[in-house]
């Protein structure tokens, strides 16, 4: 099926699992100038502290014209984009892959999506489906940010059986050579006095566990917050009224946020990561509410040289975020594997300096 035509208009109630028929194409509404207060309201709201994204001197010594926006409130932003045509009718976002951070993105740049549905599954209840989309942000220039593809349970307008069984292949990792990282990126500004360490790629050796230290209990008012900065308009986040109804009697914390909330409480431990290159898979494993105190887990998975560079590395991370419980209790959780404390469990990698620069 063609694209929308401009003119379409978007169902009031939102779509259902039977409109999503693969190859379905969206064009999303309202395009997003992100500003320097949305980057401040995002510290505010996660306690995020790279000083890539607040310290200007510092950007521009390493390249870029300004602060660039943290690559997280990128993704949220452009995930909110997609939301109203996606997932308003959402009973859960389930997981991610092939999440490629592809350009920079600055104060002052307007960011549009579009999506297409690649996948379309009923679940045996009859009352929902999942639905895959792939979904592109491109800037106001045409140049495209960011590109991913995901997953969500949306529930049916009937109890109606339909005949949509189609479940795409869905990449495993993203490529190194794939990831596009800035030739003109340097990173010897990335000192011990700025970040407050001297840990670069060549510390860090597959297999080794870092339990950040610190904690952060979700507050009510500041997930809310958070996804009304990111224009995030799924109900199920919302409306507490309606929520009492649902599986768990109470509005789910967005998993965008509790990604930003559990990539701010990796700092310490990561001080020298530069970007955010590329998510190869995720699932939000357990739902977060309001009160629970979120934990973050890092395991190595790998340690990957950059093509063409000697000053840079890759690190594949398996970033385990976990809820109301002491990480020194938390065994050792294999991919794929349940455990009820845990909310999170992203595999991506990051930019970071080696140590024998060129």
């Amino acid at each position: 099926m063609s694209a929308p035509a401009a003119s379409a208009s978007r169902p009031v109630e939102g779509y259902f699992f039977e409109d999503f028929t693969p190859g379905r194409r969206f064009v999303h509404a309202t395009p997003r100038t992100l500003t320097a207060g949305d980057a401040a309201l995002y510290v505010a709201l996660t306690g995020a502290r790279q000083p890539l994204h607040c310290d200007e001197p510092l950007a521009r010594a390493m390249g870029h014209r300004a602060c660039p926006i943290d690559d997280f409130l990128v993704f949220n932003m452009a995930f909110g984009k997609t939301v109203a045509d996606i997932s308003y009718n959402a009973v859960a976002n389930l997981g991610y892959a092939d999440v490629r951070f592809l350009a920079p993105v600055y104060a002052g740049d307007t960011i549009g999506c579009d999506s297409e549905v690649i996948g379309a599954k009923e679940n045996s209840n009859g009352k929902t489906g999942v639905v895959y989309v792939r979904s592109v942000a491109s800037n106001h220039e045409g140049t495209a940010v960011l590109s991913w593809i995901r997953w969500v349970m949306v529930q049916k307008r009937s109890v109606a059986p339909t005949s949509m069984s189609s479940v795409p292949e869905l990449p495993k990792e993203v490529a190194v050579a794939n990831m596009r990282v800035p030739q003109w990126l340097t990173t010897h500004a990335l000192t011990g006095r700025v970040t407050g360490s001297l840990r670069a790629w060549d510390d860090y050796a597959p297999g080794a566990t870092i339990d950040h230290p610190g904690g952060m209990t979700l507050e009510e008012a500041d997930h809310m917050l958070a996804t009304r900065l990111y224009q995030n308009t799924a109900r199920i986040h919302f409306d507490a009224h309606a929520a009492k109804g649902n599986a768990f009697g109470r509005r789910l914390v967005y998993g965008g946020h509790v990604i930003s909330v559990l990539r701010a409480l990796s700092y310490d431990g990561l001080e020298n990561v530069a970007a955010i290159a590329a998510i190869h898979g995720g699932t939000h494993a357990n739902p977060a509410f309001a009160g629970d105190t979120l934990r973050c887990r890092h395991v190595v998975l790998a340690r990957d040289a950059l093509p063409g560079r000697k000053d840079l590395g890759v690190l594949r991370l398996r970033m385990i975020g976990a809820k109301d419980v002491e990480l020194a209790s938390l065994p050792a959780i294999a991919p794929g594997e349940k455990h009820p404390a845990v909310v999170l469990d992203l595999d991506y990698s990051v930019v970071i300096p080696r140590r024998q620069s060129a």
